[in-house]
């Protein structure tokens, strides 16, 4: 069975930062494409970053481009989000997922930036 496990959300007033994890099991983390996506009120589903667990790849959304770090610990099944320089724009619910768009996720960490 597929567990994505999001936390470490939290508030944090704008220019702070936070780490996001994500613990999986059910499935092999090593080889995978992975991604997280996030979701403000109101709106749609949006790509954050995305890493490839096997090479360490890594792309980003040009809006967290240079502010946020995606990572993954293979030997521990987990990918993390370092969120840096945090804007209020970035408050949203945080999901790690198996896709791009999000059909495949956890139940999110809430993130509020505010101050």
């Amino acid at each position: 069975q597929v567990q994505l496990v999001e936390s470490g959300g939290g508030l944090v007033q704008p220019g702070g930062s936070l780490r996001l994890s994500c613990v999986t099991s059910g499935f092999t983390f090593s080889d995978r494409w992975m991604y997280w996506v996030r979701q403000a009120p109101g709106k749609e589903i949006e790509w954050v970053a995305t890493i490839y667990n096997y090479r360490g790849y890594t792309y980003y959304a040009d809006s967290v481009k240079g502010r946020f770090t995606v990572s993954s610990d293979n030997a521990k099944n987990t990918m993390y989000l370092q969120m840096d320089s945090l804007k209020s724009e970035d408050t949203a619910v945080y999901y790690c997922a198996r896709d791009r768009v999000g059909n495949s996720r956890g139940q999110g960490t809430q993130v509020t930036v505010s101050s």
